[in-house]
């Protein structure tokens, strides 16, 4: 009898999706490391937390957003200038406490010509005060657990959004002034407020704003002061640095004449100014704040900005064809595929899936099965039907899940079920199970109540149906040729339509099987029964390994390297647990008690991290254009939105790489076509910038661009050049077919 671990392994799947989400709350983490950005939660309690909130004047408490930027790299200021975003804190407290806003060190201009920014490069902590009301009661535990999830913008000449989930636990009892000395420089950074004493005038004269400041302090006379306004967009960013400003001190009185900004949308009664010694200059304090009441009104704002003429030209077009019941049209030229075509592509990827490595374990199941029905034609006919609607019901489902998502708003994909880690880790331990059970190590009987064992004996075409959903499990982050257009395509018709897609894709996947389940031939073929399948079942167990190495791969790009080593811990402790079952004797109960509770403390000391995004740099070679070899080799660069625009309006063609680590095709063509002498060589010598859009986890904006290109998964490979449309390339790209797109720029 040949076992499937199918149904235990959705068991065993079950169980962890039902537990892990509560061991995240257990461990806390306070520390995310990018490439770019070490990015730690700190606390400053110098005397403790209060017991009730009559206690809160005497026990301040303060969190902190520690960033330490690599050299070249910063991040923004509340009003990052003419570009950039400020960082931004979401915050998770018990009841009664509440969190302040933060207290911004002063910012440093940061010029990117002809743009200025204002920010911080280096270190800097970004201090927070915690605020307890009268519905705060002192935590039973003796701990106040806090949580933030913060979202920084860190950019060189290239800009890379990234986030990062902290949490610490503060004792009640005791000091918490490990790092206060970083609090108080914090502190020290902050501007001095003055806007109750220095006494400030501000009148709009043309298109300058003219600025009237006494009160400032004394060693800052005849100095020259660099301005920065708090609210975005009211005044030029370069400030004083403009050609058309100009300051001086009249005695104890700063004057100052900063031009407006040309993208002025507002008009503020009040406008706060943050004051700070020209950098090179020494002169305490470092910084000031100032409240200037503009006087005698201001000129009409224009209008805030929108979107660009070509854009809201796009949307136009999307409206009117959604009007009139047609799908938008995939840039490049060319009217949409049609629904004929569309399930014609559907269902031609779907065969070709069967060439993919990621289905190849799935297969090695099929194979056993069919020898050991060798002689059965009747067997093979109904397990070649179940398996068939087992693909068909999964793809449907999958792919009406991934509508209703789309309809509720969530930008998703094809293959986003393995953007989140818990799927990944669900799969790697379905295989394990497959992989220890094909190898001989635990048959079902040895480990599971007999009537529950025997169902496969009962029910074998439910053991054919599952194998049918587990295809679909494995094979579909993998996009085939011809599939990519009609996801694409799909996800734009009406519900009935759509399905039908994903219905045809299912049916090109399972119709070989389905084929060979009804020729006789195929059974003819096929060796007797004998001591070869014991063989040949354990061979197959290492292809299941080689998809485990695979899934924790995955995951390492997903929630780091820790994600992936607690990942292993768990498989390990799984194993162990399955071995102890199959013992015989008065040890079997012993140990497996000690596996159980193994595996419980694995579980809830590893699990979390298994779950963990870390917040890395969008791409996955980590590498950007200065850090190119000396030898001229070509970089990937991290794909942005707005990026490639900018390139090719500076006259440079642009190659993208839309990819995915758990996408096994996007990984054979890095090997091979992507990594070919002669492809880079091309590419060198056309000048062609690479960008590589890493949708490894859920990225709206890489989702986004994919809809626009009529995609619904990766890979896609697309080249963009000067006063040329997009050219959207094969899945399966070949040297020949890159070369050839090359060799027409």
């Amino acid at each position: 009898m040949l076992p499937h671990p199918l149904r235990v392994g959705l068991f065993l799947i079950a169980l962890l999706c039902h537990f892990t989400p509560g061991f995240a709350q257990i461990l806390a983490k306070s520390v995310v490391t990018t490439p770019e950005v070490r990015a730690e939660l700190l606390a400053h309690a110098p005397q403790g937390l209060p017991r009730d909130p009559g206690q809160a004047a005497a026990h301040p408490v303060w969190l902190g957003l520690k960033l330490v930027h690599q050299p070249h790299w910063h991040t923004y200021w509340k009003n990052p200038g003419d570009s950039g975003l400020p960082t931004t804190l979401e915050w998770t407290l018990p009841p009664g406490v509440q969190a302040g806003e933060i207290v911004w060190p002063a910012p440093k201009k940061l010029p990117v010509p002809p743009l200025v920014n204002y920010g911080y490069d280096g270190t800097v902590l970004l201090p927070v005060p915690l605020r307890f009301t009268a519905d705060y009661r002192a935590p039973a535990n003796g701990k106040l657990d806090v949580r933030v999830k913060a979202s920084w913008l860190v950019c060189r000449q290239e800009c890379i959004p990234q986030e990062g989930e902290f949490a610490l636990s503060l004792p009640l009892e005791g000091s918490v002034a490990l790092h206060g000395a970083e609090f108080e420089a914090a502190f020290d950074a902050a501007p001095t407020d003055l806007s109750s004493r220095a006494l400030t005038r501000a009148r709009v004269e043309g298109e300058r704003l003219q600025l009237r400041i006494a009160g400032l302090p004394e060693a800052w006379r005849g100095l020259a002061l660099d301005v920065f306004p708090e609210t975005p967009e009211v005044l030029e960013s370069a400030s004083t640095e403009h050609p058309r400003a100009t300051q001086r001190w009249a005695g104890e009185v700063w004057e100052a004449a900063v031009p407006l900004s040309k993208d002025r949308s507002s008009s503020p009664e009040q406008l706060p100014l943050v004051l700070s010694v020209r950098e090179g200059r020494s002169a305490p304090p470092k910084a000031v704040r100032v409240l200037a009441t503009v006087e005698g009104g201001w000129p009409a704002a224009r209008a805030a900005a929108t979107v660009s003429p070509a854009l809201e030209a796009a949307l136009q077009a999307n409206a009117a064809n959604a009007a009139s019941g047609a799908a938008p049209a995939a840039p490049g030229g060319g009217a949409d595929i049609g629904l004929v075509a569309a399930l014609l592509g559907a269902f031609l990827g779907g065969l070709i899936l069967n060439l993919m490595p990621c289905v190849f374990p799935v297969l090695a199941i099929k194979v056993l099965a069919f020898a050991q029905h060798a002689e059965d034609r009747r067997a093979h006919r109904i397990s070649g039907l179940a398996y068939t609607v087992g693909v068909v019901v999964s793809f449907v489902a999958l792919g009406a899940l991934l509508l209703a998502l789309r309809a509720a708003g969530e930008s998703l994909g094809w293959g986003f079920q393995l953007q989140n880690p818990w799927v990944v880790a669900a799969l790697a331990t379905l295989f394990t199970v497959i992989g220890l059970n094909l190898a001989g190590l635990f048959e079902f009987g040895s480990v599971l109540p007999s009537s529950l064992a025997s169902l496969h004996a009962r029910h074998p075409v439910a053991d054919a149906f599952l194998t049918g959903v587990l295809a679909v499990a494995v094979a579909s982050p993998c996009t085939a040729p011809f599939m990519g257009a009609s996801l694409g395509f799909a996800v734009a018709l009406p519900g009935v339509q759509a399905l039908a897609v994903f219905a045809a894709i299912g049916l090109g996947l399972a119709l070989p099987y389905l084929v060979a389940a009804f020729s006789p031939a195929v059974a003819r073929a096929l060796p007797r029964p004998g001591a070869w399948m014991d063989t040949f079942r354990h061979l197959m167990a290492f292809p299941m390994f080689a998809t485990v190495v695979w899934l924790v791969w995955v995951l390492g790009q997903q929630s780091g390297i820790d994600g992936a080593g607690a990942l292993l811990a768990l498989l390990v402790a799984l194993a162990f647990v399955i071995w102890a079952f199959t013992l015989q004797g008065r040890a079997r109960w012993t140990l497996v008690a000690v596996a159980l509770a193994l595996f419980a403390w694995t579980a809830s000391a590893f699990g979390p991290r298994v779950g963990q995004m870390e917040a890395t740099s969008l791409s996955d070679t980590g590498a950007t254009p200065s850090a190119a070899a000396a030898d001229g080799a070509l970089v990937w660069e991290p794909w942005a939105p707005g990026k490639v625009e900018s390139i090719v309006a500076s006259g440079q063609a642009v190659f993208v790489d839309f990819t995915a680590a758990w996408c096994v095709t996007c990984q054979y063509n890095k090997k091979t076509t992507l990594a070919n002498p002669a492809v880079l060589a091309d590419l060198r010598t056309k000048n062609v910038r690479l960008l590589r859009a890493d949708w490894t986890r859920r990225d709206p904006a890489i989702t986004a661009e994919l809809a626009r290109l009529g995609r619904n998964g990766v890979p896609v490979y697309v080249l963009h050049a000067p006063g040329q449309a997009p050219v959207v390339l094969s899945e399966l790209i070949s040297v020949d077919e890159l070369r050839g797109a090359l060799g027409r720029l």
